[in-house]
């Protein structure tokens, strides 16, 4: 019989406890947890789609925790555009998770219509619906060096509908929105008697503000609070320095997680590339080198030379 290095088996059974530490954290941090949300709102609150009165589509990639064995990979593909002379907003978003022996699947759609309350100001009122699935092989903790029928088909695989809305206030300077993407809690039973809740219902407001310090330079902080009931309340804030409209450089902290830096670059009008890194602090330091993020995002543009845009 095929034996693992006992030392393997210990490191899994480390990020096994982690996870059952982190894991009610990490689930409600999930739509939430990359550092450059405020360059793709999408994933945060549905009430955004359309905001960019264009087709826009944004690739993320984030390795987190890197040097930690089963430590969280995340991809998300989002795209969302406007319809109907700029009042009605679609868009969709497709999250690959990766955490230990945990893989999960989410397929979302979202639905925003557009009220203009100003000149250049507009509130946003958004509902998003769709699927997760989730699959856990618990039996690959043991390495395959048990023949007990009962571990090795310590498998699951179930899937969830989920539901979320949101509100979203944006003008030329200021964006504020509420949103609560995770309304249907997701529970995960093992056999009749052993079932684990995956979810509560999230809250999230996020709030960004853009100062205009010459025509070459602007500010732009911002701040995001996370709730999710009986859990303290979290939150990450940030101020981007933007140079003439094409090179951002950001700072972040994130509560009690990390120090984040930020960069993006427009390299055309349309296209526009960023990256993070998260400077981890706290107990994950001692093992982990930092997080780290690439986003690619497309903008396909149009001329609509009667409508004055908020952006």
């Amino acid at each position: 019989m095929k034996t693992k290095s006992p030392y393997r088996f210990i490191r899994l059974l480390m990020l096994a406890g982690m996870l059952v530490v982190f894991a009610p954290q990490a689930m409600a941090q999930q739509k939430v947890q990359f550092s450059q949300y405020m360059f793709n709102t999408l994933v945060i609150n549905p009430a955004y789609a359309g905001a960019d009165e264009a087709l826009s589509l944004t690739l993320i990639h984030r390795s987190q925790w890197n040097g930690l064995e089963g430590a969280p990979t995340t991809q998300t593909l989002s795209g969302h555009t406007l319809f109907k002379k700029k009042h009605f907003g679609v868009g969709a978003t497709i999250v690959n998770d990766k955490i230990g022996v945990h893989r999960n699947l989410s397929i979302l759609s979202d639905y925003a219509y557009h009220l203009q309350v100003g000149k250049t100001s507009f509130l946003s009122m958004g509902l998003q619906a769709g699927i997760h699935n989730t699959r856990a092989d618990y039996a690959s903790l043991m390495g395959g060096v048990t023949n007990d029928p009962k571990l090795n088909s310590a498998s699951i695989s179930q899937t969830f509908f989920d539901f979320g809305a949101g509100v979203y206030f944006r003008s030329s300077r200021l964006h504020v929105g509420l949103s609560a993407p995770e309304l249907v809690p997701e529970r995960i039973s093992f056999n009749d008697t052993v079932s684990v809740r995956l979810s509560r219902t999230n809250f999230f407001l996020f709030a960004k503000y853009r100062i205009t310090q010459n025509e070459n330079i602007d500010y732009e902080p911002s701040l995001l609070l996370k709730y999710m009931p009986g859990l303290p309340l979290s939150f990450d804030v940030n101020i981007n320095m933007i140079y003439r409209k094409v090179l951002t450089l950001g700072l972040s902290y994130r509560k009690s997680e990390s120090v984040d830096f930020l960069f993006k670059g427009q390299v055309t009008p349309q296209f526009q590339i960023g990256y993070a890194y998260d400077h981890v602090i706290g107990d994950v330091a001692r093992i982990s080198n930092g997080s780290h993020e690439i986003m690619v995002q497309y903008l396909f543009k149009y001329v609509e030379t009667k409508v004055s845009s908020p952006r």
